[in-house]
């Protein structure tokens, strides 16, 4: 397969897993805006044709192509490939609108033409391994899911650059949240349909030390020598996103879920919990060695020792091996079609719920009703993107 790439930046590492001609898939082509982006994509990929024109690579008989442009752009492009009939990975989140995840939707539907999005957590070892014991029923029905989000690399990964400015990210509850709004989704199965949101720019917005980082990347800046938080330096001239952030959510089956999103904290992890009919289940830490606990006997000795420990499993490639999976099921998927374990729908319910989660946080935090998709477009990406 010749796959091209649009967007050469930070999740320009997926190339490796797309780039095995020995396999059957090479990175024929890269289009980026920024010449930095298309001097690294030369560097790294000498084979592949390197562009700054969009309508080069549609015209150059691609068999797919990621959308790894920043996530405000990935609408403006996607529909445009898929409207070329081009298998399209779109980069998570979809976009960062419901409009614009909408129209992404949309143009893949009318055309008919597969789209796969990036949510590489439904690969990540620590949430299949909870969400395989939830589907052995070990906890009965799900009633609830927790999840704490503990950002601890948030101002250097989010408030040095484009992420820190509602235009480019709506609000981080939505573009960092995205990830964990579609894992609760997927965990408690059903969608999110009434949000309420409570937030605040609590620490990063006191901090005076500013600078244009747009000559800059992640990598120049990043140090665990930044800390505490309120000594970062060189943030984001503009910063108008939340760096806390509290969600509940009712969904569709009844289940009820909450989110919370802190940027300044010293750890970076993942916590979640799943409280079923019969027992519940949480993991301490969400990497390779740490362990799912689960609870199925009723005590009231306080904290008591799980009656079970799953030990969370190891992968080889990004995200405990989900990146490469997740290439690898949608260079699958753009050849012979099938079902995924990724979902359209899912994705667009993710954004949606995040997009009225952020209203809500921003008018007082009172209930926003969460907009479903239509019917038809829900049965047609849930059989697989067959009519």
């Amino acid at each position: 397969m010749r796959v091209g790439i649009v967007g050469f930046g930070l999740r320009s590492s997926l190339w490796r897993q797309v780039h095995r001609p020995g396999e059957g898939s090479e990175v024929a082509m890269v289009c980026d805006l920024s010449e930095r982006g298309r001097a690294d994509a030369a560097e790294r990929i000498p084979t592949a044709e390197v562009t700054g024109d969009l309508d080069m690579l549609l015209g150059a008989g691609l068999d797919a192509v990621l959308v790894l442009t920043p996530d405000n752009r990935h609408a403006e492009v996607a529909v445009r490939t898929l409207k070329a009939g081009l298998p399209t990975f779109c980069e998570k989140p979809l976009d960062v609108t419901l409009e614009a995840a909408d129209a992404v939707l949309a143009a893949a539907y009318e055309s008919g033409t597969p789209l796969y999005v990036g949510h590489n957590m439904r690969h990540m070892p620590v949430v299949v391994q909870m969400r395989d014991i939830i589907q052995a029923g070990t906890i009965g029905e799900v009633k609830a899911v927790w999840c704490r989000h503990f950002v601890g690399n948030g101002g250097d990964y989010y408030f040095k650059d484009w992420h820190a400015e509602r235009a480019n990210t709506t609000s981080l509850l939505l573009q960092k949240g995205a990830h964990d709004i579609d894992v609760i989704h997927w965990l408690a199965g059903g969608y999110s349909r009434r949000v309420s949101a409570i937030g605040d720019l609590a620490v990063y917005g006191g901090v005076t030390s500013r600078r244009d980082n747009s000559d800059r990347r992640m990598g120049d800046w990043f140090s665990l020598d930044n800390w505490p938080p309120e000594e970062q330096t060189d943030l984001n001239p503009v910063i108008d996103v939340e760096d806390i952030s509290m969600m509940q959510m009712v969904l569709d089956n009844g289940a009820l879920a909450s989110y919370q999103q802190c940027h300044f904290t010293p750890d970076y992890w993942r916590n979640y919990t799943v409280i079923g009919t019969k027992g519940r289940i949480e993991n301490f830490g969400d990497g390779p060695g740490d362990f799912i606990h689960v609870w199925t006997t009723r005590t009231q000795d306080g904290f008591v020792a799980p009656d079970v420990k799953v030990e969370i499993r190891d992968g080889e490639g990004g995200h405990g091996g989900a990146d490469p999976l997740l290439i690898a099921e949608f260079l699958r998927f753009a050849r012979v079609g099938g079902t995924t374990q990724t979902s359209p729908v899912a994705a667009r319910e993710a954004v949606a719920a995040g997009v009225l989660a952020a209203q809500s946080l921003r008018s007082g935090g009172g209930a926003l009703e969460v907009p479903a998709l239509p019917a038809g477009m829900v049965e047609y990406f849930n059989a697989g993107q067959q009519r």
